[in-house]
């Protein structure tokens, strides 16, 4: 009988395998790994420190910043962030009250169209009233117009929205002007590709502040930081002697507009054109200066509301005389009495 041959592999049966992993010791590794752990446990100890003060403690520890340190502190973690998030309104009021007093009364914001009685939209949006505002949008090449579907077309606030944007502008060009280096003209009549990616993002900074108050903060300390620097750069032209306000190193320092509360030159006529970025010191419009009371007339907050006012009344008047119109037309008309054809009657 032949012999059935048995490997030496199935003699064994099945083999397991209990291999254990090495475990990789290096000390340079460790180190890190430590290293690592401690500033992160050290930074969240840190953070969540600050925001287990009491509430108030808290929003006036952040109502001393400036908006851009607020910015920054969004960036440090998520608790952070969320908290800044949840109270952004109470902050921007809490830093705005005290540092950008003057400058939130002469650059407030352009109302949103959804915010406008809908039954007036379609006017505010037909192409007849949009060709009447041609005059406050094409001679501008440093401001883009803005989109008749986001924003208040009423004259009150275009004139609030080419302010901003050109706030934005003016404070991307301060370095030039610091410098002497000239500000690139674009010829009349001429859409150079860079001017429009610039305006187009100034515009999209000015579309930010319409939905977040903290970038309308960050835009007014944008302002002060050119204004004060504009005053600086004119103070020490001794050949220049206009009028133009009194401004100490203190008062630069503080980051607050408090200073142009004094009386100075008015500011009422728009910079159209970047050529008068050179011999601009401070833009601050919507006021006058009031020689009996010795202090400046700010353009109120319901401005908006007056020129929405006027423009439903110019409707419904319209409206009344486009009745009468058709009132008229169907009394003028008799009808023959065979029944069978109209007359009118002139």
């Amino acid at each position: 009988m032949r012999k059935v041959e048995v490997s030496e592999d199935e003699g064994l049966g099945v083999l397991e395998d209990k291999t254990e992993a090495l475990i990789l010791r290096s000390k340079r590794t460790e180190r890190a790994r430590k290293k690592q752990a401690k500033k992160i446990n050290k930074t969240d100890r840190q953070s969540q420190g600050l925001l287990s003060l009491p509430y108030e403690l808290m929003l006036h520890i952040l109502a001393l910043l400036r908006p851009s340190d607020i910015f920054n502190l969004q960036r440090v973690n998520r608790a952070f962030h969320g908290f800044i998030l949840e109270n952004e309104t109470r902050i921007t009021k809490a830093i705005t009250c005290w540092r950008y007093v003057c400058l939130e009364r002469c650059f407030r914001l352009p109302v949103l169209m959804e915010h406008v009685d809908p039954s007036i939209r379609p006017y505010m949006q037909s192409p007849e009233r949009q060709e009447l505002l041609t005059i406050h949008k094409k001679p501008y090449q440093h401001v883009q117009a803005p989109d008749p579907a986001e924003v208040c077309t009423c004259l009150t606030c275009l004139l609030r929205w080419s302010s901003l944007c050109f706030i934005v502008d003016f404070a991307r060009w301060q370095r030039n002007l610091d410098i002497g280096e000239p500000i690139p003209m674009i010829p009349r009549g001429k859409h150079s590709e860079w001017n429009q990616t610039l305006i187009a993002s100034n515009a999209a900074i000015v579309r930010k502040a319409l939905h977040s108050p903290l970038w309308h903060a960050r835009i007014l300390e944008a302002h002060l930081d050119s204004t004060t620097r504009s005053i600086r750069r004119h103070a020490a032209n001794k050949g220049n002697k206009r009028q133009r306000f009194r401004m100490s190193k203190e008062e630069m320092e503080s980051g607050s507009d408090l200073f142009l509360e004094r009386n100075g030159p008015p500011s009422l006529d728009f910079p159209f054109h970047r050529d008068n970025y050179y011999m601009l010191e401070a833009y601050l419009p919507n006021r006058c200066w009031n020689t009996e009371q010795g202090r400046w007339m700010y353009t109120p907050a319901e401005q908006h509301d007056i020129d929405i006012g006027y423009i439903g009344g110019s409707i419904s008047k319209i409206h009344t005389r486009n009745q009468a119109w058709q009132l008229a037309q169907n009394r003028s008309v008799w009808k023959d009495p065979s029944g069978s054809k109209y007359h009118a009657l002139r």
